[in-house]
């Protein structure tokens, strides 16, 4: 199996409070509380590691509050490249209403890496290009760096030869998409905020990822929540339904489905059966809290249930007959 880097330039420590019937504006009752090192990033590499891959992370990482980063990376035998940066890591806050399967998410900022910073996770990016194939960059820009820094990396590892995935938001994304990474994995809003236009149905939402499809862009993956995926390439259009499991957490369900589209990938397998895995991934990891999966023959399980179905092409209007 080839070996996995993914880049976490705004890692965050996840405080995951489960509250049933959440009110705002009220006194709530807890019933549990968890902290987990998280990050798109983070999570990518924690999924991949379950599953058996060989891992690395970078990105930049508060050196105060490490300890629980090293933790999960000696636990699960992931190469740590983070960089360290003066101060602690971001705390998001997570609040979580099982009753009525909601997510209430607060996000700060996170540090702010300085020129000599950026240096040395260039210089680290390098170094895991010696051994690692596949490059997974995740998650929002820290305050400083410029919107184009994605397209930066982006453009650097291609001219190394290596194979990108960019899951990313808002003007970070649009300049990242720019550059061509090999795979795009946008949701719904963020595809719609790409293409510029209203994303009404199927049919349109696979329109509009078909767009993306263009320099070095190979794969387009749009999640869709309770409707599943599409898994758009330049033949084929994809749609993988999600499998119906008790859902304790959503939080990092679309790391995990980009983790299972790379595990698929880097085993050979086709679209189909990638898309299947990606589904296994991201069911198997809303039934726990924080970032990890069941184990593997129960994911494999969860993959041979998953339903994909080809969708077909918009017949074409009289006008263009």
């Amino acid at each position: 199996m080839s070996k996995i880097a993914t880049i976490t330039l705004n890692p965050a420590i996840d405080l995951t409070v489960r509250v049933d019937q959440f009110e705002p504006a009220r006194v709530n009752r807890g019933q549990q509380m968890q902290m987990d090192a998280g990050g798109k990033g983070v999570n990518v590499a924690s999924f991949l590691a379950d599953y058996g891959h060989a891992t690395a992370v970078t990105g930049f990482l508060g050196r105060d509050n490490a300890a629980i980063f090293e933790q999960l990376f000696m636990q699960k035998r992931i190469e740590d490249a983070f960089v360290r940066l003066p101060g602690q890591t971001r705390t998001g806050i997570k609040v979580i209403d099982e009753a009525r399967q909601q997510t209430t998410d607060i996000n700060m900022p996170g540090l702010h890496p300085s020129e000599a910073d950026v240096e040395q996770l260039m210089a680290r990016i390098e170094q895991l290009a010696t051994t690692c194939d596949w490059f997974v960059l995740a998650g929002h820009l820290p305050p400083g760096l410029p919107t184009g820094f994605y397209a930066t990396i982006i453009e650097r590892l291609k001219t190394l030869g290596k194979h990108i995935v960019l899951d990313s938001s808002q003007d970070a994304l649009r300049a990242g998409a720019q550059a061509g990474p090999t795979i795009l994995k946008p949701n719904i809003d963020e595809l719609r905020q790409l293409v510029e236009r209203p994303l009404e149905n199927e049919v349109s939402i696979e329109q509009g990822a078909r767009q993306l499809l263009r320099d070095s862009v190979r794969l387009v993956v749009v999640s869709m929540g309770e409707q599943g995926a599409l898994f758009v390439d330049k033949h084929t259009t994809l749609v993988a339904q999600p499998l119906a499991v008790k859902v304790k957490s959503t939080v990092g369900a679309g790391d995990a489905m980009v983790a299972g589209l790379i595990a698929g990938l880097t085993e050979d397998l086709s679209l189909i059966e990638c898309a299947r895995l990606a589904t296994a991934f991201s069911a198997g990891t809303i039934t726990r809290i924080g970032p990890h999966l069941p184990e593997r023959p129960v994911l494999q399980q969860y993959a041979s249930q998953v339903q994909v179905r080809t969708l077909l092409p918009a017949p074409k209007s009289r006008e263009n007959n």
